[in-house]
């Protein structure tokens, strides 16, 4: 008898920018392995700031994709450069709970499914799923990517207190709530520890070999001429503020040690790209640190597996994150420079994976120090890379395979 799950996520192509959505179409398209059929609810394509078509092919042809109405509050409902905040909680995608409660319950009549998912850092998703479940009490699953409350996030007051009704609600009447990091785990199980510790579990983000499949893996000589490094993806200011790396190249530089002969820094999709062209400015870089607009997915693998060097852009503020590019990276079989702090989930992953090429993000003097130990370290060869074998361990097939274990878990008191 097929097993079917409602899978709601508001990050799923057609959108561009995000690999947030790499987590539900990759659950989407390995989880039937196991079992399960998938049924997708997101929003209308327009409510994303930007699209992009080239990975609607991803989706499976048997997984069926059902989308509603959603405005972004910020896009599509300000008037003379405001909004109503009331209009924006739990966040700005608060209407598409609206229609999109209504099209699930069409879809639960329709196809009957045994359990419902949906992914968190969009709250309004959760809020569906809770929705649904309780208008229906089919078990609910919760899925948070990134941790929702934190002492100093949501900043806004009336925001925070939104996330933390919407996280409370979510833990206390979920079946399940699945983290990705260790850290976010024992986070939630310390602030709701009257709820079953039974209730939490670990499910990482991870990389997809099929999409590693058709990108060739070059022969790379870093002995002689210029060294790229490359960070692939959005610089958020307050998390992964780069002022401190471009403060160490300006020192570096200064002093003749590097030069835009021996070294690239490509910031690719940054999106904050005003910003940092305010900061290469500052430091008068610009000859070594370029930024480089979106490509595909696949160009973006292709364009991992042939730099040189990696970055991570990591502030201790997300100690309890690891950023879903990461284990991209370590399936690009290419060295890391992991600016971020040592006491962090990201560098315990590094370090877990064999990789110590790791220094504080806010701190220029041991940048210097440590980026010019994995320059040196990439002219010899002998730059730290994971082995294969412990990465694979980190797919998005295996993460699908917690997944259905999960799933069929939660549904076995109902059969």
């Amino acid at each position: 008898m097929v097993k079917r799950v409602l899978m709601i996520a508001y990050h799923f192509p057609p959108m561009h920018g995000s690999s947030g959505m790499q987590r539900t179409l990759r659950f989407a398209r390995y989880l039937p392995d196991h079992g399960w059929e998938p049924i997708i609810l997101a929003p209308s394509a327009h409510a994303y700031p930007q699209t992009d078509a080239g990975q609607l092919a991803d989706i499976p042809k048997q997984v069926r994709v059902y989308r509603s109405l959603a405005l972004d509050t910020a896009r599509h409902l300000t008037i003379m450069g405001r909004y109503p905040r009331a209009l924006a909680l739990p966040d700005r995608w608060a209407s598409w709970h609206l229609t999109a409660v209504p099209v699930g319950l069409y879809l639960i009549k329709k196809y009957k499914p045994d359990i419902i998912w949906s992914t968190y850092p969009i709250a309004t998703a959760h809020s569906i799923g809770l929705s649904l479940h309780r208008l229906t009490n089919i078990p609910w699953i919760a899925d948070f990517r990134d941790p929702m409350v934190q002492p100093d996030y949501p900043r806004h007051p009336q925001t925070y207190r939104s996330y933390v009704q919407v996280e409370r609600k979510a833990i206390e009447y979920c079946s399940g709530a699945v983290f990705t990091t260790p850290s976010t785990l024992k986070d939630y199980q310390t602030r709701f520890s009257h709820i079953p510790t039974s209730r939490f579990h670990l499910i990482e983000n991870g990389y997809d070999e099929f999409s590693f499949s058709s990108v060739a893996h070059p022969t790379i000589s870093t002995a002689t001429g210029k060294i790229t490094l490359l960070h692939s993806g959005i610089i958020y200011p307050s998390e992964r503020d780069p002022i401190y790396l471009f403060e160490a190249l300006a020192i570096l530089q200064r002093q003749n040690i590097i030069n835009a002969n021996n070294l690239q820094v490509v910031l690719r999709a940054s999106h904050h790209e005003n910003y940092l062209q305010s900061l290469i400015d500052r430091f008068e870089i610009g000859s070594i640190v370029s930024l480089a607009p979106p490509i595909s997915y696949s160009e973006a693998l292709a364009e991992m597996v042939a730099a040189d060097g990696l970055l991570i852009l990591q502030a201790a503020n997300c100690n309890q994150q690891i950023p879903a590019k990461l284990y991209e990276y370590l399936r690009a079989q290419r060295p890391i420079l992991a600016l971020t702090d040592p006491a962090g989930d990201t560098a315990q992953k590094l370090v877990d994976m064999g990789v110590d090429t790791i220094v504080p993000l806010n701190s220029s003097v041991a940048i210097v120090e440590e980026l010019q130990r994995f320059l040196s370290l990439l002219r010899k060869n002998k730059a730290p890379i994971a082995p294969i074998e412990k990465v694979r361990t980190n797919s998005r097939k295996a993460g699908a395979n917690k997944l259905a274990r999960l799933l069929d878990v939660t549904i076995e008191p109902n059969k």
